[in-house]
């Protein structure tokens, strides 16, 4: 197996076990070979190796043997696969998965092959030790394994680029939506493993990841998007209006990335939030080729009804599972007017609520839009559109009053996501909206960037990190306060992509149970040698960084914070001058 590299900011990597002295591991082939069974010998070897259901690991150990054939082959890897299981966070978790695939291949081939393949062997108990999400992907589908082990697979970053090449291959010669639905769903779960794995193996840092899975979701969202408006088109006809000419042109249709999405850092098992906007409210669907001439029956809507269908249809299409799953769960609470608003709406619609309803909180997650999906020019036209509203009108520098009414409504904020933490137990567990946590770091970013944005263009960047830096360009942060930042941030988000990785859930609270404490420490990439102090490390580890995390967080929402960073904002639009 590769050689672990800790990338800059992310937790200490895994000490590789298999360095210790031969005595601490027990030669474990009696277990499968020996003439009279010994429990005593078994649960000796096998306890030395991690696993703590010693009747259940040697069930799994004889189911997965088969005919005696098969058990002389498994005795041959044996050793090297508990060794390696013994490294992972759940050892056990990791026997039920492998009996799981050997009995659903042809054991004979299988075996021969990771005899021949150790490093597939490694690979396959990494994943089966640290994630049921990714095992039960393999355990589905098998031929992922050799997939897996083909030549730059593992090498070489997923970028957008390369995945929609795959993926359009896949979907090229396929006609039917249902077809070409289900095709991005099997892509999704292959994409998710190779990410995934990447991962476990620190072969990419957290921003890779995060880059990597924004990557695949707004790919994933577009070419949906392209199936299910085709279909619709063939149904209703094509959306047109007439532009400033009096010309018919096709009324162009983007989709906003917000959140993790819309910054291109995006989770494991993030829901993506997105905004769905049309180019204009007027016009309605037409027949090509018969623009002057009546249209058919049955065809002919609204553009806004038109588009509140492919909002609708498009959604389901992205969210709803079937036998091969989902694409990505879809969240539409952040569009206008929240979860009671349309579902799409025209560029001037939603400028005019953003100027006549439009809330702080709603400047604040519009730092983050970014289209993903759709016409670009359609997206880059709200993006402009939407500017003023985020930063305020006119030229003159915010002033103290107009900064602190912002800094009001975000403490207020993040107050009831506070009680909310604390009703659940969760203010000291949950590490992105407890104390300490991303949130904090992310409304600091963000509430400096709409109180000094309109003064500093360059100020404003979608990613959390990228902001970081911008804030110490412009010197409204230290060095030393950015570095502290962005190591709190890698951190924890490097745990809540483990949290969610084991199970694919959207999950964000640490572990109550020690046991699963200690799991989540070890995949984040503590010591697996060493459990008794595991722990204890990556709590003062979580400790330290939440402590600091939100001393900055409270220091910046007080009023002299707030009065020196107006001062340095109008230092810097003095220097531009």
């Amino acid at each position: 197996m590769r050689a672990m590299t800790r990338p800059k900011g992310s937790a200490p990597t895994t000490v590789d076990r298999s360095a210790l002295s031969p005595p601490a591991w027990p030669d474990p082939t009696p277990v499968l070979l020996a003439t009279e069974p010994d429990w005593a010998q078994t649960e000796a070897i096998l306890s030395v190796y991690g696993l703590k259901h010693i009747k259940q690991a040697d069930r799994n150990l004889q189911a997965m043997a088969g005919e005696p054939h098969e058990r002389r082959q498994l005795a041959e890897i044996v050793p090297q696969l508990l060794e390696a299981v013994a490294r992972t966070a759940d050892p056990d978790q990791a026997l039920n998965h492998w009996e799981r695939l050997l009995a659903s291949v042809a054991r004979i081939s299988m075996l021969d092959f990771l005899r021949s393949s150790p490093h597939m062997l490694n690979l396959l108990c990494v994943i089966f030790g640290n994630s049921d999400a990714l095992a039960f992907t393999i355990i589905r589908d098998p031929t992922l394994v050799y997939w897996l082990d083909e030549e730059d697979i593992l090498s070489k970053p997923p970028t957008r680029k390369s995945m929609e090449t795959a993926l359009r291959r896949k979907i090229g010669h396929l006609r039917t939506k249902e077809l070409q639905l289900d095709v991005l769903r099997r892509f999704r779960r292959q994409a998710m493993l190779l990410i995934g794995v990447r991962d476990l193996l620190r072969l990419s840092t957290v921003p890779d990841t995060t880059a990597a899975l924004s990557d695949l979701a707004s790919l994933l969202i577009h070419v949906a998007y392209e199936i299910v408006d085709a279909d619709l088109q063939r149904q209703y006809g094509v959306p047109m209006h007439k532009d400033r000419r009096g010309r018919w042109v096709t009324t162009g249709f983007t989709v906003i990335g917000m959140g993790k999405l819309g910054g291109h850092e995006l989770n494991y098992s993030s829901d993506v939030d997105i905004l769905y906007i049309y180019e204009s409210h007027d016009g309605e669907t037409r027949v090509p080729g018969s623009l002057q001439g009546s249209r058919p029956p049955g065809v002919g809507i609204s553009s806004e009804e038109y588009f509140e269908i492919l909002a609708r249809e498009l959604t389901k299409a992205l969210a709803e599972p079937t036998r091969e799953g989902y694409i990505f769960r879809v969240d539409l609470r952040l569009r206008a007017e929240g979860a009671v608003g349309q579902l799409a709406r025209s560029l001037d619609g939603y400028a005019q609520y953003c100027f006549t309803r439009g809330q702080v909180w709603e400047r604040l997650a519009l730092l983050k839009a970014w289209p993903v999906a759709g016409s670009p020019e359609v997206g880059r036209s709200f993006l402009k559109r939407v500017k003023p509203f985020i930063f305020g009108r006119g030229s003159k520098p915010t002033r103290l009053v107009e900064a602190l009414a912002v800094v009001d409504e975000v403490r207020a904020v993040k107050e009831t996501i506070d009680r909310h933490m604390a009703e659940r137990g969760h203010e000291r567990r949950n590490v992105k909206l407890g104390v300490g946590g991303i949130r904090e770091i992310e409304f600091f970013v963000q509430t400096v960037q709409v109180i000094a944005g309109r003064n500093i263009a360059g100020l404003v960047d979608r990613s959390t990190l990228g902001s970081l830096d911008r804030l110490v360009r412009y010197k409204l942060l230290s060095r030393a306060e950015r570095d502290a930042l962005a190591a709190a941030y890698l951190f924890l988000r490097d745990v809540e992509h483990k949290l969610q990785m084991v199970h694919d859930l959207q999950t964000h609270a640490l572990p109550e149970n020690g046991e699963e404490l200690e799991r989540c420490a070890i995949r984040v990439g503590y010591d697996a040698g060493d459990r008794a102090t595991t722990i204890a490390r990556f709590r003062a580890d979580h400790q330290r960084h939440t402590d600091i995390v939100h001393r900055m967080f409270l220091s910046f929402f007080a009023e002299p914070k707030i009065s020196l960073i107006l001062k340095a904002t109008l230092r810097a639009v003095s220097a531009k001058k």
